[in-house]
């Protein structure tokens, strides 16, 4: 990539230090030199001043979830009647040196405003007449005329173009202002205050003195929960992300002999490639893990054998434009074809997954599906001898989690983790509501090392995902587009790798 030139290069010691960008755009960012690049010249800089064409957008169209961030706002006004509300995007974080992290914006600021752009705030002001009046705080186009735009290492000679203030407003239907007036604006509020922590110090550090852990906890649990029940827009988002999910399970079926000529990593390529061209990005680091690193939970290093006769445990999801992403795992034998103790437990898993998803109804306990498929898992276990019975014996004292590991689902979202901010007793101890998304994902783990089971169990873990929404009647498996029974995976993986 190329250098830039930039008020963040350090320094010779005989330049000056320059004004800070977050002054008023009016005051100029004074040129600089580093040890690459001489000193910018006022020639150069005058020049750079004029002769560019105005770019300024009209007749905008607003973004497709506009009306439904409208009311959730109007949702959180009701919630919190006069009371001040700030909600920040983030800032750029440091990868490395000059190098930053890709920008994400926070899940509760996307959520409430669908905008994704860095050092963005949401406000909401209390109205006089009751309830509030909402405005986001946008860094505006970058300033031509103080030299911002090609000697800031965030103007937009090097990162691109963003939207002007009135552009935004046509976007998002929410009068906009610059950010850079907001420190100040909020120092010398009065009245109460909730914001949003841990995304921006700047804006926390402004309301050193207005906020409380306590209050600000209340906002953030609030708006977590409040992303449970999914509207129309959502619901057809996750049905995007898990349509790109599923062919870049495709993608992954066709390439698998290339994998194993080189290592998982091959995999996690190829799913990041459809994941990129279809949607935004991953939703969360794939699980690309193959023979017995499919018994690790969380397994993204990605970097061991792919073999033939072993399985491919795949746990993998899209996130789309607007950020919604699925989550979707699939466990694939890599030749194609399971062998009789692959496909045994396998079908146990499967078995005790599609008595997870038949628990997933309006009024159900957010709790059943998971009891429901630990109890087949349970009796599995038992049945084949692993642990000594009986099932309510085992199930009482939580003896199968040592080959089932962790709980069977979790809401879906913005988050793969959705709402996971949410109190214990409106969430893993609530009540399945239409609207609801979760994962409903059962596994056995045979860990490598494992002396307590057959020595061909080792080494072999399965886990089967799939995406569920709950709707009126009972629910809707999302991700019903892969095949899940034995029979079934293995006809797919053969037609795919000959298509």
């Amino acid at each position: 990539m190329s250098e830039e030139l930039t008020p963040e290069t350090p320094e010779t010691p005989e330049t000056e230090t320059p004004e800070s960008l977050e002054t008023p755009a009016a005051e100029a960012v004074k040129p600089r030199k580093n040890g690459l690049y001489p000193a910018v010249s006022d020639e150069l800089a005058e020049n750079m001043k004029s002769g560019w064409a105005d770019t300024e957008l009209h007749g905008l169209e607003p973004i497709a979830q506009a009306a439904h961030t409208a009311a959730r706002r109007a949702a959180l006004s009701a919630r919190f009647p006069g009371e001040r509300l700030v909600v920040p995007a983030g800032r750029l974080k440091t990868r490395s040196n000059d190098t930053e992290y890709a920008f994400r914006a926070a899940s509760e600021y996307a959520y409430l405003t669908g905008d994704q752009t860095q050092d963005g705030v949401l406000v909401l002001e209390p109205a006089a007449g009751g309830g509030h009046t909402a405005t986001i705080y946008l860094l505006p186009r970058s300033d031509r005329e103080n030299g911002e735009f090609w000697l800031s290492g965030q103007g937009e000679l090097w990162v691109g173009r963003r939207h002007s203030l009135a552009e935004a407003e046509q976007l998002l239907g929410i009068p906009a202002k610059d950010v850079r007036e907001l420190p100040a604006a909020l120092t010398a509020a009065t009245g109460p205050v909730r914001a949003v922590r841990g995304y921006d110090a700047g804006i926390e550090s402004a309301l050193t003195d207005k906020v409380t852990a306590e209050r600000d906890e209340e906002l953030r649990v609030h708006l977590s929960e409040a992303r449970a029940v999914k509207d129309d827009f959502e619901i057809g988002e996750l049905q995007k992300a898990v349509d790109a999910t599923v062919h870049g399970f495709e993608d992954v079926v066709k390439i698998l002999d290339k994998a194993e000529a080189t290592s998982e990593r091959y995999i996690e390529g190829t799913f990041f490639l459809r994941a990129r061209v279809d949607g935004n990005d991953i939703g969360y680091g794939s699980i690309c893990a193959a023979g017995p690193h499919a018994t690790t939970l969380h397994w993204v290093r990605n970097d061991g054998d792919v073999r033939s006769g072993e399985l491919l445990l795949l746990d993998a999801g899209v996130e789309t434009h607007s950020l919604y992403t699925a989550d979707v795992t699939r466990t694939l034998p890599i030749d194609g074809r399971f062998n009789a103790l692959q496909r045994k437990i396998y079908d146990a898993v499967y078995e005790a997954q599609e008595a997870g998803i038949a628990a997933v109804k309006p009024g159900a306990a957010y709790r059943d599906f998971h009891d429901a498929s630990q109890r087949v898992l349970t009796e599995k276990l038992v049945e084949w001898g692993l642990v000594e019975g009986p099932v309510e014996r085992v199930l009482e004292l939580g003896l199968q989690r040592r080959w089932t590991l962790h709980g069977t689902g979790h809401m879906l979202g913005l988050d793969v983790h959705d709402c996971a901010a949410a109190r214990t007793e409106a969430y893993v101890n609530g009540t399945l509501e239409p609207g609801m998304c979760l994962t409903v994902e059962p596994g056995l783990y045979f860990q490598a090392d494992d002396l307590t089971v057959p020595e061909e169990y080792r080494g072999i873990g399965v886990r089967i995902e799939d995406d569920i929404l709950v709707t009126a009647d009972g629910n809707r498996n999302l991700s019903a587009g892969l095949p899940r029974q034995a029979d079934e995976v293995e006809a797919w993986m053969a037609s795919v790798k000959q298509g």
